[in-house]
C-alpha cells in the first residue's frame, strides 16, 4: 500500500492553461490531480499540452463526470476536504493539512458551487489579498501556493 499524498481536485476548469499548470505541479510533487466535469476546454486541447509542456503524460488523472460522482466514487472523510474560496473565513495557514487530504479548487470565473461552500464553510480556506484592488488570483497560482503550503505542514517545516 503506498503512502498517503494529497490530492488536487479542480471543480469544473475553464482554462486549460491553469489546469495544465497545476497538472505540472502534481507531477512535480506526485500528487493526483482530480479534474470534475464538465470542463471548459478538451483535454487534448494543445493549451493544455503545452503549459504541462511534456509533462502532461505523466499527470496522474483521474476524471468525474460530477461532484456527487466523485463523492461517492472516493468517499472523502470531510477532516480531509479542504475547499479554496476568496470568501473562505480562515485563510491557508490555519488549516490542519491531512496527508491523504482532497485539496478542492473552483472554476476560475465563478469559483465553488454555492450547494458545496454552504455545506462545507468550516472547511473553506482563502489566501491573504491585501490590496483590495486586487479581486481575485490566477487559480494555477493560488493552487501552488495552496499546495506549497500544506505540504510544508506534512513535513514539519
Amino acid at each position: 500500500m503506498s503512502e498517503p499524498r494529497m490530492k488536487i481536485v479542480l471543480v469544473t476548469p475553464e482554462i486549460p492553461y491553469n489546469t495544465g499548470a497545476i497538472g505540472r505541479t502534481c507531477v512535480a510533487l506526485n500528487l493526483e490531480l482530480i479534474l470534475i466535469k464538465p470542463y471548459g476546454f478538451s483535454l487534448d486541447e494543445k493549451a493544455v499540452r503545452r503549459a504541462g509542456t511534456d509533462y502532461w503524460q505523466y499527470v496522474n488523472l483521474s476524471e468525474y463526470d460530477s461532484w456527487q460522482d466523485f463523492l461517492i466514487a472516493r468517499n472523502p472523510q470531510r477532516e480531509n476536504l479542504f475547499f479554496f474560496e476568496e470568501t473562505g473565513a480562515q485563510t491557508l495557514y490555519d488549516a490542519d493539512y491531512q496527508q491523504d487530504g482532497f485539496l478542492v479548487f473552483g472554476c476560475e470565473s465563478k469559483g465553488l458551487p454555492l450547494d458545496i461552500l454552504n455545506e462545507m464553510e468550516d472547511r473553506t480556506f482563502s489566501l491573504p489579498m491585501l490590496d483590495t484592488r486586487v479581486r481575485s488570483l490566477n487559480l494555477a497560482n493560488v493552487a501552488t501556493a495552496v499546495i506549497y503550503q500544506a505540504m510544508r505542514t506534512q513535513l514539519g517545516g
